[in-house]
């Protein structure tokens, strides 16, 4: 919006130039009256002398002519706006009398010749829209406005999402989707993964470590020293047998392991490759693994706490991001803002997707014009209807009435060479 200074100053300006406009079409008006005037003298003035100059009869024949070319011609300019002399001769101030034909015309006018199809594409595809949308972006201050403003509806929109059903939908198409995902060759694949390198060999040291722990964990060694003194005949318990085999299995448990951890390629590491492996294949080719996952994925589904699951995700989204948004620091917006400048930035150098963007700005905006442009010209037609008749006139006046005026010139000289032309062959053929 426009501040009241400059509306003001350009509302002066227009003032002016209507002001130079009507005192250029009246001194055209005077000139053309005097010129008309003029005509009129001479022809009485020649008429007067002809007897006794006969070459007069030539000057009276010429201004005679271009007196009634000046005469008509002020009449079909007159017309144009108003009755001439105020007479309610017909087809007269055609202007004002036609003024909702004018409306209708015009607004069918533009639609058909600036509003077709073919020349709003030509138009549209001159403007790259993908560029000025990347300039923008990538200015910092807009983008952080731009933050601001999505920051604003985010909040919003989670609310809306969490109060609609939504997300009810959400998570029954999520169910529906993973309910056909076959679990078990999913599995396999990603156990295949894994597995590149002897990566689970970690996995195998892990427990190695745990077994470790386990042969210096005091109460597991007295629960296992329990085991064997339940398993061993009572005269061997006299001699405290369990505590020796205990001993030794503690120390040769020891011993494999610490082989086992130092040696890469030890025996007991490749037989957990072909463990591994075996059970890889097994996953991915064996009915009674494949009903097993099936039925474990259909019971976790069915389990209520998953479908809650989605909306406390919901809810604490919300209040974090609310939380976060109303801190002047907030990480959220600043992300956002990173992300629109970043965004900008890239799409700068990237012909290929401005090419695309452009494209769909012009199919959208082409059809937004092609849906829109029956309803512009009835705008245009009812704004022109509204005119008052008398500033619609006035304004025509004023912007072409000063090049009207020159047709009254040019109807005087056609008329009097005419007049002239008519008198020499009226000589030519009478003889006199």
């Amino acid at each position: 919006m426009a501040a009241p200074s400059q509306t003001a100053g350009h509302e002066a300006a227009q003032s002016a130039d209507d002001a130079a406009k009507i005192a250029a079409l009246r001194r055209t008006k005077a000139v053309a009256t005097a010129a008309l005037v003029a005509c009129v003298g001479v022809f009485l003035g020649a008429r007067a002398l002809q007897d006794s100059y006969p070459a007069f009869a030539y000057v009276a024949a010429f201004a005679e002519a271009a007196a009634i070319g000046g005469l008509a011609d002020w009449y079909a300019v007159v017309a144009l706006f108003r009755r001439p002399l105020g007479l309610p001769i017909p087809h007269t101030a055609i202007i004002p009398a036609n003024k909702d034909r004018i409306a209708d015309n015009l607004g069918r006018f533009i639609e058909v010749n600036f509003l077709a199809p073919g020349p709003v594409r030509e138009k549209l595809e001159e403007v790259d829209f993908a560029l000025l949308v990347s300039e923008w972006l990538s200015d910092r201050r807009r983008s952080a406005g731009l933050s601001r403003f999505v920051g604003r509806l985010v909040p919003q929109a989670l609310a809306a999402v969490e109060g609609s059903g939504l997300r009810d939908f959400v998570v029954k198409r999520v169910t529906e989707q993973v309910e056909k995902v076959q679990v078990a060759p999913l599995a396999a694949d990603l156990l295949t993964a894994f597995t590149a390198d002897r990566r689970h060999q970690q996995l195998f040291d892990e427990l190695l470590r745990v077994f470790g722990r386990l042969l210096s964990d005091e109460d597991a060694l007295a629960a296992i020293r329990d085991k064997i003194r339940q398993e061993l005949p009572s005269l061997a318990n006299l001699f405290k047998a369990d505590a020796y085999l205990l001993k030794k299995i503690v120390a040769s448990a020891a011993t494999l392991i610490a082989e086992v951890e130092a040696d890469a390629e030890h025996p007991m590491r490749h037989e957990f490759d072909r463990f591994v492996k075996g059970f890889i294949d097994d996953l991915r080719t064996s009915p009674d693994y494949a009903a097993r996952a099936e039925q474990l994925k259909r019971d976790l589904l069915a389990r209520p706490e998953l479908r809650g699951l989605a909306g406390d995700f919901l809810s604490s989204l919300r209040s974090f991001v609310e939380q976060d948004l109303a801190s002047d620091q907030s990480a959220v917006r600043r992300h956002l803002a990173d992300m629109f400048v970043q965004v900008g930035k890239q799409l700068a150098d990237e012909p290929e997707i401005r090419a695309d963007m452009n494209q769909g700005f012009v199919m959208a905006l082409a059809s937004f014009v092609e849906n829109q442009k029956s309803g512009v010209s009835t705008f245009i037609a009812d704004q022109v209807r509204r005119w008052d008749i008398l500033q619609l006139t006035r304004l025509v006046e004023i912007n072409i009435g000063r090049d009207l005026q020159y047709i009254r010139f040019n109807g005087m000289l056609i008329g009097g060479l005419a007049g002239l032309a008519l008198h020499v062959g009226e000589r030519i053929i009478f003889h006199n």
